[in-house]
């Protein structure tokens, strides 16, 4: 024993120094004695360079442990922690990816590379070459999963869209985002206003999440917007366990930019086809000397015209962010955002009787384009980070959010069948609606061993309540021959009639229990479980009153299996629920609907750090569905079923350097499986059966080209049918992108050419009266420079 102490050394301090090339970090050690370092033993975690010192002890001034939180643009915090009583790690994780500068170890007069490729010590250590991360490849998605666990030793299938995917193909909708998803597709984009999306062959209504918590009750309103979203993570599958009422599609979770302690500004403007304009800025850094209060705003103004006839929006965005280490184990994070848009609800265009669609040019608005509806919503989040020890940490939530809609929820629309396919009623609406939500959750994770077992436990509350308000009114005004709909002269002499009148009432707390247990180095197992408890009362003064409530169970468990590293095998069995509105004819409130689904699959890392594919095979069941009575045809039971199941293939990373690639393949096969009225074998509605995407750019790296770089994107979506009833399918569409762009320092110029080749196609529906076709061929043009 007196030999291991006097061989065990003392660091008792840790400085973080940047330089021009990266970051130092320096171990001071009691008396200047050397620590045993091997850099044959540095390595590389997901998206952290990781470094074991044995022999050594931490005695610092601050406390067990060093964090420094965003030291760099892209590398997200520096940790030196105590493994256990004779060895140290000293780990650096980057933002999305494995950290992109020089990133250097000193121990007395030795400094020693800890990125990839760089193990022999030196007094001064340069490296050059490619990076060996890719910007395209999202080692984790702890938003979503809540720890840090990787997403190859994770039972489910997850895919990240990183902030360089959205910027090379300029994206400016979640569409554009999500569709580089395998299984994933658009259904409706309410009217212009927001996107729906279906997920292996189910609506996920309730799927919308922002940093790893509830934001479907307001995403139905307007379009979210992406200055201040970084990455989209979608996670396939029933999901209730970690989120409580949730469909058995999945859910989509934006997370945020958040404040970099380096300073960081950027300004762009993107400008293109239907008179499109749009200028962002994206600014960051610290506040203080120390760097423990940074900031960051993003402001997005955007005027647009469309390739629909008269239709113009309006939206202005800003989104402060501040971040406060109070000390070394504590954060705090305050968001808010505040968006304004003005818009004409669009339905886009019709079925006619002969089950096609109108044959009349996509630009055609069938309504009065000047009646707009405004909308004006606002965010505010407190978020508490804090470690009690390296093993055990907590996170919290206070969220506020309003949603207000005064004298602008109005549109102009088909309201009703035309007896000659030609001439339709028309109606006008408007009407005010009022959303406020209150969320209050709290996550802890504690990291722990029993025996050779390591455990990673997640222990979670949730308190949500929701207020909306609403007033509707409508009147009629006039036909419409859509054929001639530029010549249509909307009627204003009737009064309007109320419509509906009232309000919906929300509350609802889960409590959720999940391990992540490592049986073996490559041996994985995840079992969890959450109870919801959720309460909706819908009051309507003209409609009437409903209400749903749940008391629901949502268990999950999974397993992974890696027979050589970079392979994981897995396996799981994971279940949702959804409150249902509705009584039967014995005035008894309906169950909920239950999601049950059994999945396989492969992770491969195809190249270390670069390249990363997910192979998934997949069946969901969703029982409880409200079918028609046989016995009393006016009252409905919960006998319904649908199932989906299908194979998905998603491949995201760098094949070589400079080029890059983001592609995935989804065969679904969702249809019904049990009803009273609905033939069985009816596919669901907006569910392709096969749908391909592909984006791939490359980017010169030598020469005097070099920073110059082309994007080609290929988007295949299959049939769809547009109701229930399959009285109607949209046509199956292939869209081709393409884009230049070239980067050198901090400037970036870019040019996206979308839908290249001008395909007319239908890009959503909901129901015979609200079919939308996609944009013709589009040019966007985007200049921004950092400094």
């Amino acid at each position: 024993m007196a030999q291991v102490e006097a061989a065990t050394v003392q660091v008792t301090n840790v400085k973080l120094e940047r330089t021009a090339t990266g970051l130092d970090i320096t171990l001071e050690t009691a008396e200047g004695e050397p620590l045993q370092v091997d850099a044959t033993k540095f390595r590389s975690e997901g998206n952290s360079l990781i470094a074991d010192i044995p022999n050594a002890v931490l005695a610092l001034p601050q406390g067990q442990e060093f964090v420094a939180d965003n030291p760099t643009t892209n590398v997200a915090n520096v940790r030196v922690v105590q493994q256990d009583g004779s060895s140290i790690r000293v780990s650096v994780t980057g933002n999305n990816a494995l950290p992109k500068t020089e990133v250097t170890l000193k121990t007395g007069e030795v400094a020693y590379s800890l990125n990839p490729d760089s193990d022999e010590p030196d007094e001064e250590i340069v490296v050059t070459g490619e990076r060996a991360n890719s910007e395209y490849f999202v080692p984790d998605a702890s938003s979503t999963l809540k720890t840090d666990v990787p997403l190859r030793d994770t039972p489910t299938s997850i895919q990240v869209v990183p902030q360089k995917v959205i910027e090379d193909q300029g994206a400016t909708s979640v569409r554009e985002v999500v569709r580089n998803t395998s299984g994933v597709n658009l259904s409706f984009s309410g009217g212009n206003r927001s996107e729906q999306f279906v997920i292996r062959g189910f609506d996920a209504e309730n799927g919308i999440f922002r940093n790893g918590f509830r934001d479907d009750f307001l995403s139905t309103r307007t379009e979210t917007e992406l200055a201040n979203i970084d990455r989209v993570e979608v996670l396939k599958g029933p999901a209730s366990v970690l989120f409580g009422r949730a469909d058995p599609a999945g859910i989509i979770n934006f997370a945020t930019k958040k404040p970099l302690r380096e300073p960081f500004y950027e300004i762009a403007f993107t400008a293109g086809s239907f008179d499109f304009y749009r200028p962002t800025l994206d600014f960051s850094g610290s506040l203080t000397e120390n760097g423990n209060l940074a900031y960051r705003l993003n402001a997005a103004y955007e005027n647009a015209g469309s390739f629909r006839d008269g239709v113009k929006s309006e939206r202005f965005f800003v989104a402060p962010t501040l971040s406060w280490q109070t000390s070394d184990n504590t954060k705090l994070t305050f968001e808010f955002s505040y968006l304004n848009d003005t818009r004409p609800i669009d339905r886009g265009l019709v079925i006619l009787s002969n089950n096609k669609v109108a044959d009349i040019p996509i630009s055609t608005f069938l309504g009065d384009p000047d009646i707009r509806a405004d909308f004006e919503e606002t965010r505010t989040e407190l978020y508490l980070d804090h470690r009690f020890n390296h093993n055990l940490s907590l996170r919290s939530l206070l969220r506020y959010t309003t949603a207000i809609e005064i004298g602008g929820g109005a549109t102009s629309q088909i309201v009703g069948n035309s007896e000659d396919d030609r001439n339709f009623p028309v109606a006008e609406f408007r009407g005010d609606r009022l959303s406020e939500t209150f969320t209050i959750q709290n996550d802890l994770v504690a990291k722990f061993n029993t025996g050779s077992l390591e455990h990673t436990v997640l222990f979670g509350l949730e308190y949500f309540t929701a207020f909306n308000s609403f007033r509707g009114e409508r009147r009629p005004s006039g036909m419409i021959d859509i054929f001639n709909a530029s010549a249509f002269n909307p009627s204003t002499d009737a009064p309007f009639e109320l419509l509906f009148l009232g309000n919906i009432r929300v509350n609802s707390f889960g409590i959720y229990l999940q391990d992540q247990i490592t049986i073996l180095d490559n041996l994985k197992f995840v079992i969890g479980g959450r109870f919801d408890t959720i309460n909706d009362k819908f009051e309507d003064a003209v409609e009437g009153d409903f209400e749903a409530k749940a008391n629901a169970f949502s268990p999950r468990v999974g397993i992974v299996y890696q027979p050589i590293e970079p392979v994981s095998l897995y396996a799981s069995y994971t279940r949702s629920f959804t409150p249902t509105f509705g009584t039967d004819i014995n005035g008894e409130l309906f169950e909920p609907q239950r999601g049950k689904a059994f999945e396989i699959g492969v992770k491969t890392e195809i190249i270390k750090d670069r390249l990363f594919s997910t192979l998934a095979f997949y069946n969901t069941t969703l029982t409880n569905v409200t079918t028609e009575d046989p016995a009393n045809p006016d009252f409905e039971i919960q006998t319904g079923e649908q199932n989906s199941r299908g194979i998905e293939l998603d491949i995201a990373g760098d094949i070589l350097p400079g080029w890059k690639i983001f592609a995935g393949y989804a065969y679904t096969d969702a249809a019904i499986s049990k009803d009273n009225v609905i033939p069985v074998g009816n596919r669901l509605v907006n569910v392709p059966e096969h749908k391909f995407n592909l984006w791939t750019t490359y980017t010169l790296q030598k020469g005097s080209l070099a920073g110059l770089g082309f994007g080609l994107g290929v988007f295949y979506v299959d049939k769809r049918a547009g109701d229930l009833d399959n009285s109607f399918f949209v046509d199956a569409y292939t869209r081709v992108d393409a884009a230049i762009y070239y980067e050198k320092e901090s400037f970036r110029a870019a040019l996206n050419f979308k839908n290249l080749f001008d395909s007319e196609f239908i890009e959503g529906t909901r129901g015979r009266r609200g079919v939308e076709p996609g944009a013709p061929f589009t040019v966007l043009g985007t200049v921004s420079v950092r400094f």
